[in-house]
């Protein structure tokens, strides 16, 4: 089976219930930071790591995602006329090739191991990307681009891993740890949310995953998990012995764009690394310090 890694799965059905009433119409995935929304930095993300096909997994109300990414005539032309050359880019630069993105949908909220698995007739026989557009990494190099260098050279599932602290384990799936090489760190066991005291470790996964097709065996038997979802890790769990299986300490800064903290961060760690705005941005933060 090829390590090339051609599409990628962007589970985006989520109610965003942390942001309301800002989710109310408008889904999570389109909250901005700074100027663009989160789904484009994943998109772009994706681009950037040699992912060809963009499969979006949504639900009700997420309209806009479909629209953000298709062309807006009116809009452009408008652009053009008053002769907005810069705007006019950003705007086109998000529409991507005809059959390159595709929309299924998850008609029930059943958990993220359920939304990546209604996008198993897309994704097909080989392995994919899966991007949660809530996690966001600012890095030289893509978080995702990183993962599928190292996944071209040891094949397998790959994770993105951090460590977090001992408070937030139950948050995240936590790896049981193995050998470590580099960068590179053997997985034997993932628990999805543990009790800290029962934590295998504190090394955490984050929203990148590569994965074999095999996953989707596992995910469809329906199993519920923590929360009484169908938890993607619990079916990455259940493949550990078959192949390599590998935590990727990626190189970079994750923001978590799912907490309101974490996602006021990422607006002023964005605005912070741009020319055009860094001098008033700090400006701004000195009249609040």
């Amino acid at each position: 089976m090829t390590n090339v890694v051609r599409k990628a799965v962007f589970p985006v059905g989520g109610m965003g219930t942390r942001f309301l009433p800002a989710t109310k119409a408008l889904p999570k995935e389109m909250l901005p930071v700074v100027d663009k929304p989160l789904i484009q930095y994943a998109v772009e993300e994706a681009l950037a790591s040699g992912i060809e096909f963009f499969i979006f997994v949504t639900g009700h109300g997420k309209s806009a995602i479909e629209d953000h990414f298709d062309s807006s005539i009116e809009l452009e032309r408008a652009l053009a006329r008053q002769h907005k050359s810069d705007a006019l880019a950003a705007v086109t630069a998000t529409i991507l090739d005809p059959g390159q993105i595709a929309y299924t949908r998850q008609q029930e909220p059943l958990g993220l191991g359920h939304a990546v698995w209604c996008a198993r007739e897309l994704v097909g026989d080989e392995p994919f990307a899966v991007v949660l557009a809530d996690d966001l990494v600012m890095s030289d190099v893509p978080c995702l681009r990183q993962m599928v260098d190292a996944h071209g050279e040891c094949g397998g599932n790959m994770v993105a891993v951090m460590d977090v602290a001992p408070e937030h384990i139950d948050r995240y799936g936590i790896l049981e740890v193995g050998e470590e090489k580099d960068a590179l760190v053997e997985v034997r066991g993932l628990v999805e949310k543990p009790a800290p005291a029962d934590a295998p470790s504190t090394l955490s996964v984050i929203g990148r995953y590569i994965l074999q097709p095999e996953v989707f065996d596992h995910l469809g038997r329906g199993e519920r998990g923590a929360g009484g979802e169908i938890q993607l890790t619990d079916a990455m769990a259940r493949m550990i012995g078959s192949g390599p299986f590998h935590g990727l300490r990626f190189e970079g800064t994750r923001f978590d764009c799912g907490d309101k903290a974490g996602f006021l961060e990422a607006n002023i760690a964005f605005a912070l690394a741009r020319d055009d705005l860094r001098e008033q941005v700090v400006s701004l933060l000195g009249k609040y310090g």
